[in-house]
């Protein structure tokens, strides 16, 4: 029998947090980054946070995480997307300071290495949404626009994300690293189509 209540919701909560927290500390203890400076390091850790914290995007703006609200849920959900930016940033930030010709041919899409080109789209795709989220009401953007346009940047920002993760051969431990992205694609997908945000898009054309 599956458990009720409290019991149901700590399962959950534990569940999600050993999802988000696995990557991270098998890439902290990664022998890789041994001989790797703090700059590095914790620019690396900054961007499989920030993988982490995609998990819970898409669970608190379905509102499919248990104990919390729907108007807690999206608020934190504007939170959370707020610390993926400052996520982002740390990630380019120390990169750049370790090695700025490599950030510079990642940003121009001229970088040897696929997983660049993934990271790059990710990034502006997710600077993207984060202002609209914050000029939507300066904008006057529908709100049928408005979730169609912060869907389809959300969609790009998993998307490149994962990939860009997938293809790096880094700290990041495979099992945790593929677990992790796996469940950040389904978490995605699910909750985009439960929303409908593309029928309801074509209801209001025809209409």
């Amino acid at each position: 029998m599956a458990p009720r209540g409290p019991g149901r919701a700590a399962l959950i909560w534990s569940a999600l947090l050993l999802a988000m927290a696995a990557p991270i500390v098998a890439a902290a203890m990664s022998p890789l980054l041994q001989w790797r400076d703090e700059i590095y390091i914790a620019a690396g850790l900054a961007g499989v946070l920030a993988l982490a914290l995609m998990l819970l995007q898409p669970l608190l703006i379905g509102g499919r995480l248990p104990g919390l609200s729907i108007h807690r849920s999206r608020r934190l959900h504007r939170w959370v997307g707020g610390m993926l930016v400052v996520c982002v940033v740390l990630h380019v930030a120390g990169l750049w300071l370790t090695s700025p010709p490599d950030v510079i041919d990642a940003l121009l899409f001229r970088a040897p290495t696929a997983f660049s080109a993934w990271g790059v789209i990710a990034m502006w795709a997710l600077f993207a949404a984060a202002a609209l989220a914050a000029l939507r009401k300066r904008l006057g953007v529908r709100p049928r626009v408005w979730r169609m346009g912060h869907t389809l940047l959300a969609l790009a920002i998993v998307a490149g994300t994962v990939v860009h993760a997938l293809l790096i051969e880094g700290a990041m431990e495979t099992v945790t690293k593929v677990g992790l992205s796996v469940l950040v694609l389904l978490a995605t997908a699910k909750i985009v189509l439960e929303r409908r945000v593309w029928r309801r898009l074509a209801r209001a054309r025809q209409a």
